[in-house]
């Protein structure tokens, strides 16, 4: 199990979920990738809740999908229970991910920088590298083509939070300012959601910014934790928002019974 949250009757992957779920809206039309547990989950409430219009597509393949429970793998087929239709090629996908008719995607890495790059390819050098990590999949073209995209990290800690990639597998807002829209890229990251916070970007110079702090969480703490200065917003950070009972049971019994979210802590 993962921490209880102070006060409010739920544990940190459940509001790391509603979080997510809540910054979804009627013009999402969404995909995911792979060990995507949290943003399935959160496309999932979203449709059950505020959202029923939001379009997504399960494993990127089958479009509005409904799927009992959420398997071992975001990419196996079993996610695809309940589709209206299923994607006849990769061909499909990457059409309508080029030409912005989906418009949301989310990605996690091993490390993240304060502008919401990703590295997931090596830890250290790259020709001689300490780790050799899974890849990008993807990233590098999604994160240049998608307008909307979000982030999120269970595992908040100095490792994974660097001042400095290792090796940049895929795009935030590039090294900050303009830099993304000088390349010629749609929109940037939205927000971060990490086991501590929820982090928005400063409209400037798109460094991550404290947006909200989940109860029991100090600054001290984030930026203890963070491997590069946060930023904070004028005035008193708010408190990350409380889930509603609804929430919760529709998480809870409908979306992902078996806590197939748990598998990212």
């Amino acid at each position: 199990m993962t921490p209880e949250v102070e006060g409010y009757g739920c544990t940190v992957d459940e509001l790391m979920v509603v979080a997510f779920s809540r910054a979804m809206d009627n013009d999402t039309r969404a995909f995911n990738g792979a060990v995507s547990f949290i943003p399935v989950c959160g496309y999932l409430l979203a449709r059950r809740t505020h959202a029923p219009k939001l379009v997504w597509a399960a494993s990127s393949i089958a479009i509005d999908a409904n799927p009992s429970v959420i398997p071992e793998s975001t990419l196996s087929d079993a996610l695809w229970d309940g589709a209206s239709m299923l994607a006849t090629s990769p061909y499909d996908f990457w059409s309508y991910a080029s030409g912005a008719r989906y418009n949301t995607f989310a990605f996690r890495g091993a490390q993240m920088d304060s502008r919401g790059n990703v590295n997931n390819t090596v830890i250290g050098p790259y020709e001689t590298p300490k780790v050799r990590l899974p890849g990008g999949g993807g990233m590098a073209d999604l994160g240049s083509m998608i307008p909307k995209i979000y982030l999120w990290n269970a595992t908040h800690n100095p490792r994974t939070f660097v001042e400095q990639l290792d090796f940049r597998s895929g795009i935030g807002w590039g090294d900050g300012g303009d830099h993304r829209e000088r390349l010629g890229l749609p929109g940037g990251p939205q927000l971060c959601i990490t086991n501590l916070c929820v982090f928005d970007f400063h409209p400037e110079s798109r460094r991550m910014r404290v947006a909200s702090l989940h109860p029991g969480v100090t600054i001290g703490e984030v930026q203890e934790s963070t491997g590069f200065e946060v930023l904070v917003p004028d005035g008193e950070i708010p408190t990350t928002e409380r889930p509603t009972e609804e929430e919760l049971r529709i998480l809870r019994e409908e979306v992902d019974p078996t806590n197939a979210r748990l598998r990212e802590f």
